[in-house]
């Protein structure tokens, strides 16, 4: 799948975003407008239904090639104008109800139509913002073309009375997020008029709370399931395997509303949602000795099941001096979660409650590659592989000695491989402030290097870096190791099983450019339809509640397998 351009437009309310069900199937943008919502959350769940309503024309016709289906008319006329029948997941209204002759008969009507857990979620102006009273105040009071003064709002709301609509519709109130701005400004309005407030037995600091938000951000459902949280430990960032086995499953169970999910140190893990369902999910945790049962008899005292994340095998422990029969990071835990069958196998012969989550994309970057089909880059980004890339070597500078410019590399992170390569059309970056910043580089290439020498520790290494450069549209030229199991070759990417198959492949994907533009867009593809994170978010919420639902079971499973701790 080649990604269409977005939309011309920066898109202006990320919050909204990040609160949409990343796992809906089906989702229903009231005012959708040109389609800008849709076009940003079809990058994190391409296999969503959207579907939009605009009663703007010239707007519904801009948005088509975003959404799934539009309809151009009046949403009051024509509530549900789209076959629903399963439901609806998520109906969104971002600026929409302001501007309705009746939008609490139309939350009553469309609240029939959502799945037994769908989500509302309203982005409303807040009537009760510091600038209205400042306005009419000073006598002006003038509507304008957008804004909190846009001309076509016909009703106001504050939270309170906003939170009432909800209930009316039969909606349970999940959360209200308020969008403060210009805080500056609002407290020293706030300040000026703390004696007036004060004469009217109005709390100042209190008036400010509801002053500050420009807007608010409400998420109610059709029926509200039992609240559950989850508290994340994560490692220092590493070439984004924090970001995508912590931080982005954790980005993606937030998005349900019944979801408390937060990344901190494993010194602040509390409790937040009072007797909750509570799971803790430590990251590569190295739990050792008497320090590593106080540890972890901290978080059992106060009710969390406990789950190691890991995605290397043991042995990378033991090779670093670890002695794996004082190790607790496995056998000491309720369960482990991992990326790959091969480590689940590994890991089971320690903790036989095994979980495997594939790596998953969570939003497809932009496309920015092939701009000069005459010139391809070559992209390297990995740490301590010197063992595998070095008997590779002198291909890649035979190569590049006999295209010249035709070939440029682009090296993140290891130096030894930068200077290994002789060839003036070559560029270094030696660390990277984010993950975001790794993916730019990355998708500014047109090739990935992938190489994994055959060992048993790589044999359960996962596929991370052939689904990053698929989801950044970058063909894939990797060993068979690991990578074998996700790539189609020639499809999706390149396998090469020794030098003389590097050296042709190379060859290959240099002389015909777009052909390996067709590789890259296949494998784009492949990781939109399999491999994006919204596909598996609810089995991992679903297998959290179960481990909760089973903790008596594996509380006396840990106790038999790790006695010292109880002792």
């Amino acid at each position: 799948m080649s990604a269409a351009p977005m939309p011309i437009f920066e898109y202006g309310n990320p919050e909204l975003l990040e609160k949409i069900p990343l796992g809906a199937k089906t989702i229903l943008d009231v005012g959708c407008g040109v389609g800008a919502l849709g076009a940003a959350y079809r990058r994190r769940n391409p296999a969503c239904r959207i579907l939009g309503i605009e009663i703007d024309p010239e707007a519904a016709a801009q948005a088509k090639p975003w959404m799934t289906e539009v309809f151009q008319g009046d949403v009051e006329r024509h509530p549900m104008p789209f076959e629903v029948p399963e439901g609806v997941d998520c109906i969104i209204y971002a600026d929409v109800l302001e501007h309705l002759v009746d939008p609490w008969t139309l939350l009553k009507t469309h609240a029939q139509y959502l799945s037994p857990q769908g989500t509302v979620l309203v982005c409303m102006p807040n009537v009760e913002h510091w600038s209205f009273v400042a306005r009419l105040l000073t006598g002006q009071f003038d509507y304008e073309e957008q804004g909190l003064l846009d001309r076509g709002h016909l009703r106001w709301f504050t939270p309170r009375t906003m939170a009432q609509a909800l209930a009316e519709a039969q909606l349970q109130l999940s959360d209200a997020t308020p969008r403060p701005a210009a805080t500056d400004k609002a407290e020293r309005f706030v300040q000026a008029m703390a004696p007036a407030l004060q004469a009217l037995g109005v709390d100042p600091q209190e008036y400010l709370r509801r002053a500050m938000p420009i807007q608010v951000i409400w998420r109610a459902r059709k029926s509200a399931p039992e609240r559950m949280e989850v508290s994340a430990t994560m490692l220092a960032p590493q070439g984004g395997v924090s970001d995508v086995r912590v931080l982005e499953p954790l980005r993606a169970l937030a998005s349900d509303s019944s979801i408390y999910a937060s990344v901190v140190p494993e010194q602040a893990v509390r409790p937040q949602l009072g007797e909750a369902p509570r799971i803790a999910v430590l990251h590569r945790p190295l739990l050792q000795g008497e320090d590593g049962r106080r540890r972890l008899r901290a978080l059992m005292d106060q009710g969390y099941v406990v789950v190691s994340e890991f995605d290397d095998h043991p042995s990378f422990m033991e090779e670093r001096g670890v002695r794996l029969d004082e190790l607790m990071t496995f056998r000491g835990v309720h369960a482990v979660q991992t990326s790959t069958p091969v480590l689940a196998q590994a890991l089971a012969a320690e903790n036989p409650e095994v979980a495997v989550f594939p790596n998953g994309i969570f939003e497809l970057p932009p496309v920015r590659n092939f701009r000069e089909m005459e010139h391809l880059t070559l992209f390297f980004g990995a740490l301590n592989r010197q063992n595998d890339w070095a008997p590779l070597m002198p291909v890649l500078n035979e190569v590049a000695r006999a295209v010249g410019d035709r070939l440029r590399f682009r090296v993140v992170f290891d130096e030894g491989f930068f200077a290994a390569l002789d060839t003036p059309h070559k560029s270094f970056e030696p660390s990277l402030v984010d993950y975001a910043g790794y993916m730019r580089e990355l998708g500014e290439a047109d090739i990935s290097f992938m190489p994994l020498g055959d060992t048993p520790f790589n044999r359960a290494k996962s596929d991370l870096k052939f689904i990053e450069a698929a989801a950044a549209r970058v063909a894939a030229l990797a060993s068979p190791v690991v990578y074998a199991g996700s790539i189609q070759d020639g499809r999706t990417g390149v396998l090469f099983r020794d030098p003389a198959e590097l050296r042709a492949a190379l060859l290959r994907l240099l002389a015909y450019p777009e052909a390996t533009r067709r590789i890259a867009d296949n494998a784009r593809a492949y990781v939109a339809q399999h491999r994006m994170l919204a596909y598996q978010v609810e089995a991992r919420a679903n297998w959290y509640r179960a481990l909760w639902e089973r903790r008596a079971e594996l509380n006396e499973a840990l106790r038999a397998r790790a006695p010292e701790l109880f002792a």
